[in-house]
């Protein structure tokens, strides 16, 4: 299907959702890879791991919009960041799906999860007593979790660094749930950096998505 979602969140920044629809040889024929991006598709199994490591970056060319090789390599801590152009990136998929974020100006972050009650199992494994009862149980309970899930996630691709932890270094503020989508309070207290971010959230069609810039 490709692109079904863009969204200018300012000047500098936009992030875009790709529906993968097509075959991996369809979604190989739309790149260009070199031997170390060859190399890698070879050691994934095939499969849904295959066709999300092409689908984000069939979506990160579409929205470079340029017919040249896009050098997009990861540093020492896995964050992928673009050689031969000067915005930085953050990439998500679920599924049958891909997200990429891009900003000229800010660092950003941008996850990307499907709405699934299972996420209450893991809740206390990444949030905090006082987090948890901060939220109403009695109002889209599973829908605020992912809220908080994609925050952090989002806030740890931003920053980037190994060794942060959701439940003990990145604290969500109280908030009520908006269904249509507003933004939340995090405070990142790692052990590389501290700061508070105003983490965006909206729901796109059975997901939930989070992003960040800063």
């Amino acid at each position: 299907m490709g692109l079904v979602y863009l969204k200018e969140v300012n000047p500098h920044t936009r992030f875009a959702i790709w529906k993968i629809e097509e075959t991996a040889e369809e979604l190989l024929a739309k790149l260009q890879l070199n031997r170390s991006e060859k190399a890698f598709l070879e050691r994934l199994n095939k499969g849904k791991r295959t066709l999300n490591w092409l689908g984000t970056r069939v979506l990160l060319r579409t929205m470079l919009d340029t017919p040249g090789y896009i050098d997009c390599p990861s540093d020492e801590n896995g964050k992928p960041y673009l050689v031969n152009f000067p915005h930085k990136i953050s990439l998500s998929h679920s599924f049958d799906y891909a997200a990429c974020m891009l900003s000229t100006r800010y660092e950003v972050g941008i996850d990307m999860e499907l709405v699934k009650p299972k996420i209450e199992v893991i809740a206390s494994k990444f949030m905090k007593p006082e987090e948890l009862a901060q939220l109403q149980p009695e109002h889209r309970y599973v829908e605020q979790l992912l809220t908080c899930w994609t925050a952090k996630e989002a806030v740890y691709k931003l920053q980037g660094k190994k060794g942060v932890s959701f439940k003990d270094n990145i604290y969500i503020e109280p908030f009520t749930y908006q269904e249509q989508g507003s933004s939340i309070v995090a405070h990142l207290q790692g052990p590389h950096q501290h700061a508070i971010y105003t983490v965006y959230y909206e729901r796109f069609r059975e997901f939930m998505l989070g992003y960040v810039m800063g």
